[in-house]
């Protein structure tokens, strides 16, 4: 007896601008890493310093000093979320859900560049560090920016999605 195989496409075509996400990440990383010593601070403009910092911890500097378990918690808590972000997209069809996989892949790109500095260096490179005066917000990086952009996405989407099953007639 033989088997045919339905092969559907699914979201996981969004799996690319993951793979995206990881190289601008560290792409800039390892030019912030050869171009600056750690702490130097370059001022590009009157809001704006690229400072190559090291974070052992999580958003904000989270935990870190936490005495270096964080580091393998971190790891194994994003492996979990890539591996729930991958059977996701798998489970949506390719077209019709834009919003939800574009922001589920930018997470999933954006916490594995992140993953991979926490791997092998036992931190993340952090270097955009935004300012008012004397107020400084904390460091961040490619991966952040793209973890942040995925969860506005993933949130507008539930709006969005929550709205339209209200009016929907049913």
């Amino acid at each position: 007896m033989t088997r045919q195989f339905v092969h559907e496409k699914t979201a996981l075509i969004w799996a690319w601008l993951s793979l995206i996400v990881i190289a601008l990440d560290q792409l800039t990383k390892w030019y912030v890493v050869g171009h600056f010593e750690l702490y130097e601070i370059r001022p590009v403009g009157p809001f704006l310093d690229l400072t190559r910092l090291h974070n052992e911890g999580a958003a904000f500097g989270l935990l870190a000093e936490a005495g270096g378990w964080q580091r393998w918690f971190f790891l194994a808590l994003a492996g979990a979320i890539g591996v729930a972000i991958v059977f996701w997209l798998r489970s949506l069809p390719a077209k019709g859900q834009y919003w939800l996989a574009i922001g589920l892949a930018l997470v999933l790109g954006g916490a594995a560049g992140n993953a991979w500095d926490r791997f092998f260096d036992g931190y993340v490179v952090d270097y955009l560090h935004f300012h008012w005066n004397e107020a400084y917000f904390p460091a961040f990086n490619v991966a952040d920016i793209a973890i942040t952009s995925g969860a506005i996405m993933l949130i507008i989407d539930a709006l969005i999605s929550r709205r339209r099953d209200q009016v929907a007639p049913g």
